[in-house]
């Protein structure tokens, strides 16, 4: 009886370990869309949608010619304005001798802001690339079925005055 038992016992675990050996799950992963979209645009390509990929680098490489432009700007304030500081408002570029030292000084604030700014945004950018690529991991299997219809009917309401018009709406999933 033992014996018995234990040959069902090994023919049924037997099975079970057959049939785990031969099924191929393939999930898509969210979680593997934002690790690889931490190099912008990888995540898009694994949730096949690559037409992202240069709106992604578009808007990287628009904001870092602002970060570019801001900072060289900038750059170029501050190094004016230290030197009319340290030689009794001496104006060190023609360019600016015409300028009083305090608009140097409001010059560089201002390009200080926007390149501070610039660099917000494209902060601000790597984090959508992140999230949208999450969401559309997520989102990836997701499917909408053609029969989803919607419908408008007019109908008419009983009220105690009488009767009122109104549209109806159907939705059907």
């Amino acid at each position: 009886m033992k014996r018995t038992v234990a040959l069902i016992l090994l023919l049924l675990l037997s099975r079970s370990v057959m049939s785990q050996d031969t099924v191929v799950v393939n999930e898509h992963s969210a979680t593997k869309a934002l690790c690889l979209s931490l190099i912008p645009g990888g995540g898009q390509i694994y949730n096949h949608q690559a037409w992202k990929v240069p709106v992604i680098y578009g808007a990287f490489a628009g904001v870092g010619y602002f970060i570019y432009s801001n900072y060289t700007q900038m750059k170029k304030f501050k190094d004016e304005y230290l030197f009319r500081i340290n030689n009794n408002d001496t104006p060190s570029l023609p360019a600016y001798a015409s300028y009083p030292t305090s608009s140097i000084r409001s010059y560089y604030n201002s390009y200080n802001q926007y390149f501070q700014l610039s660099i917000i945004i494209a902060v601000g950018f790597y984090a959508l690339n992140l999230v949208d690529a999450y969401v559309f991991g997520h989102l990836f299997d997701f499917r909408i079925d053609d029969d989803l219809t919607m419908g408008f009917t007019p109908m008419l309401q009983p009220m105690p005055d009488g009767l009122v018009g109104g549209l109806g709406c159907t939705l059907r999933f």
